[in-house]
């Protein structure tokens, strides 16, 4: 019987559009989703794991990404950062530049140009080399400081996230949350607020930790959903297009780490996340939903449980998982893509992380004169 309802559920979701309007062609709005370090295994976690219905189930449409840097077989989370934002291989290391350092145009400052608003969201810094992909330019993503004062300057509407010291607590002793407040923000950093608090402010910021946010084991709470649908009416009042980026930070850490206890709350809090955006965007009709990683971390896999039999015979149990890294550090294997919305079937097969960027550009139009 619930196997039924849940059939019932997506059968609903996927015909919504056709009921409050046509099913557009061409997004008004994006929201991409990036779980850090998450690869197949540690999605296929939450099946195991969690004990709700996994939001990964309701996608139709799915692919696969290469992720190598322009010098490695192995990318960091820069360069795949990199990639995304802006369509185009660069180092590890590196943000927003090239391997001379010419600064590449990102889809924030692309669609800014088209009207189009923008946000950031991430349960690390919001100075980490992920989300700063999205606006900054930097030949080391080490340069947190420097990338902080980007963002102040930057086209970006509305970013929530940790990493305050390196606004007010600089080492060249500048303080950046005045620099923020220059420029139209608005920013809070004790807590996220409603919609109601913050919807007349031109710009809105959220610095609610000094360096990343608190692991879920730790409180973290529902920090990254909230914070997200937040942005997502902050930066659409008056049916405004949008586009923000939503990272799930810590799976990554997790990964490099080798801790599984860790890394299975983050994946469970990252598939919350993409039920609440999913829930909008079949509502709206008009958003195209990308989730996706940037890399594999921690060679993560669900294997069976050794035991030893009496004799000194170890086995592997197919009854009981025992998760298991194999390196601390990131690994090449391919990543998965899953998409909704306007266009989503484009994000079938397998391709290159750098044709995110394209697809999305050739959806929406917003790199058009």
């Amino acid at each position: 019987m619930k196997a039924k309802l849940f059939s019932f559920f997506l059968l609903l979701l996927f015909s919504g559009c056709a009921e409050k309007k046509s099913c557009p062609t061409v997004p008004k709005n994006v929201i991409l989703l990036i779980s850090d370090g998450t690869g197949l295994s540690q999605i296929s976690s939450a099946y195991f794991y969690k004990k709700s219905d996994v939001n990964y189930s309701r996608f139709q449409h799915l692919g696969l990404i290469t992720t190598s840097s322009s010098r490695e077989d192995i990318t960091d989370s820069a360069a795949s950062g990199t990639a995304f934002a802006s369509g185009t291989k660069t180092y590890n290391g590196a943000i927003g530049v090239l391997e001379d350092s010419t600064q590449l145009e990102n889809i924030v400052e692309i669609a800014s140009r088209k009207g189009v608003k923008t946000g950031v969201v991430a349960t690390s810094s919001i100075t980490h080399a992920t989300p700063a992909s999205f606006y900054a330019h930097v030949t080391d993503r080490d340069f947190q400081e420097k990338i902080a004062l980007q963002l102040a300057k930057s086209e970006i509407d509305f970013f929530a996230g940790g990493g305050a010291n390196f606004f007010n607590q600089r080492s060249d002793a500048l303080n950046i949350i005045d620099t923020l407040t220059a420029h139209k923000f608005t920013i809070e950093t004790s807590s996220l607020t409603s919609i109601e608090a913050i919807k007349s402010n031109q710009k809105q910021g959220f610095l609610l930790s000094n360096d990343g946010m608190p692991k879920m084991s730790e409180g973290r709470g529902d920090f990254l959903s909230k914070a997200t649908m937040l942005g997502i009416e902050f930066l659409h009042q008056n049916e405004t297009p949008f586009f923000i980026m939503s990272e799930g930070s810590q799976i990554d850490w997790a990964g490099h780490d080798n801790d599984t206890a860790y890394l299975i709350s983050e994946v469970i809090d990252f598939d919350e996340l993409i039920g609440a955006v999913l829930d909008f965007a079949a509502e709206d009709g008009e958003t195209l939903v990308v989730v996706t990683s940037d890399h594999e971390t921690g060679g993560f896999t669900l294997s069976g449980k050794n035991y030893t039999t009496k004799e000194g015979e170890v086995y592997s149990s197919y009854s009981k998982l025992e998760p298991k890294f194999s390196t601390g550090g990131h690994s090449a294997t391919l990543i998965p893509v899953f998409a909704y919305g306007p266009g989503a079937e484009h994000f079938s097969g397998v391709y290159d992380n750098t044709d995110i960027f394209r697809k999305i550009m050739k959806l929406t139009g917003w790199d058009k004169n």
